[in-house]
């Protein structure tokens, strides 16, 4: 499935979900790591779970295999790594503290490997 594909079929889910401030930070020439970063907020651990899981699931009605989640067990930040779209999904003040969108604004340099932006996340 295309990344853009994809990446509308998350967008969907997360607004179907009610999550706040949505941000879709495209990677492209800017890190290997995914094509797209998706950050997004739930009002509580027990929405960030539930996210999690919509999310988990509307991959596998689609087909995508292999998902990997970290952060669930606590769900104040929980990453979803898809393959071509990393999913970061916050309570809004563990979202705050770290501040994610502020990191990957700043282009980074063309040189720059992977390892250096996970680095410095």
């Amino acid at each position: 499935m295309p990344a853009e594909t994809l990446l509308t079929l998350v967008r969907d889910q997360l607004e179907d979900d009610k999550a706040g401030d949505i941000v879709v930070i495209d990677l492209s020439g800017k890190s290997s790591i995914a094509d797209y970063m998706v950050i997004a907020s739930g009002q509580s651990t027990r929405q960030v779970g539930a996210m999690t899981d919509h999310l988990l699931e509307m991959f596998r009605k689609n087909g995508l295999r292999g998902a990997k989640v970290e952060g669930r067990s606590r769900s104040d930040w929980v990453l979803v790594d898809s393959g071509d779209i990393v999913i970061h999904l916050f309570r809004p003040e563990v979202r705050e503290f770290y501040k994610l969108e502020k990191l990957w604004s700043h282009d980074l340099p063309e040189t720059a490997e992977a390892s250096t932006a996970v680095q410095t996340a």
